[in-house]
């Protein structure tokens, strides 16, 4: 005899279980990208810095 109760209640774990993994991948990829563009402009900023002194040596 199958008891359904328990294999509801199997079956709404396994779907948590599954979202909560879910979740913490999606935390970390939105934590991830938003690091992202910071460390871009960052960059950026000292590539325009080497850049303008290069410019300047070159002119002198």
């Amino acid at each position: 005899m199958v008891n359904y109760g328990d294999f509801i209640f199997q079956l709404l774990m396994f779907i948590f279980l599954i979202a909560v993994i879910w979740a913490i991948v999606v935390v970390i990829k939105t934590i991830s990208n938003k690091k992202a563009p910071q460390q871009s402009k960052d960059i950026e900023k000292k590539l325009d810095k080497i850049i303008e002194l290069l410019e300047k040596d070159k002119n002198n």
